[in-house]
């Protein structure tokens, strides 16, 4: 069942938002060689409690940790640890936070000093693929043109989408309808309503789609070890659409 939100309720996702995207662009900005996984998911919590909100993920279905990092070739849930950034990794930084009962979900990935032309491509394409989404976010549309237009930029760029993880809707609870695919046809699949509130988030690799998952049961891996990126938006459903994750 798809939530709508009131107009009171998406202020206080705009709340939540905006400490979501301060967050991300707080632990994005400590990404450096010499620094572990485990270190910037200290560094989410605290930034996250100490202004009254919850992460999101800490938790949640047995999640051990406020954010997920994953490292180069790792699509998504990769477990903060022990794990030393070094020049030339990227990592994907995905994480929520709950605040005033509502919750704000984003993603971006970021590169570790100096990277190949080909990754810092895909991380380029893999962003673009997100605000292309997102465009079509508008009422009178259908879930379908948000898939098609991720789907369109990423593989005209030569890279594949990964297929068997997903967007979402997003409110009280951090997984609700409906689920936000990041490929097919155009003009398919649920109307777009205003109130409705979508984490938009696109992951694409830059060899085959194929994953495997390790033996934690999170651990998204490319199968070939090649590079991928995940970029991710909570947007609400307007003309234009809105941002509540927005920098």
């Amino acid at each position: 069942m798809i939530i709508l939100k009131s107009e009171p309720e998406i202020e206080k996702m705009r709340k939540a938002g905006a400490l979501t995207a301060q967050a991300r662009d707080y632990v994005a900005g400590l990404v450096r060689p010499g620094i572990t996984t485990r270190e910037l998911d200290h560094a989410a919590r605290r930034f996250i409690e100490e202004r009254g909100g919850i992460p999101s993920f800490l938790g949640y279905q047995g999640y051990p940790a406020s954010i997920c990092a994953s490292v180069n070739g790792v699509v998504v849930h990769g477990i903060p640890g022990k794990r030393v950034l070094r020049e030339g990794d990227i990592i994907s930084l995905d994480l929520g936070a709950l605040l005033d009962g509502y919750h704000g979900d984003t993603a971006i990935t970021v590169a570790v000093g100096k990277i190949s032309e080909r990754t810092r491509e895909l991380l380029e394409v893999t962003q673009r693929s997100l605000f292309a989404g997102i465009e079509q976010a508008r009422p009178g549309r259908h879930l379908g043109d948000i898939s098609h237009a991720v789907q369109e930029v990423a593989e005209s760029a030569g890279f594949s989408v990964v297929v068997d993880y997903v967007g979402h809707g997003i409110g009280r609870e951090m997984h609700e309808d409906p689920q936000v695919p990041n490929h097919g046809p155009a003009g398919r699949g649920v109307l777009l309503r205003r109130g409705m509130v979508l984490a938009i988030e696109p992951m694409i690799n830059q060899g085959g789609a194929d994953v495997m998952v390790h033996d934690d049961g999170w651990t998204v891996e490319t199968t070939d070890g090649l590079p991928s990126a995940h970029f991710e938006h909570t947007v609400a459903i307007g003309d234009p659409p809105e941002i509540l994750t927005a920098p």
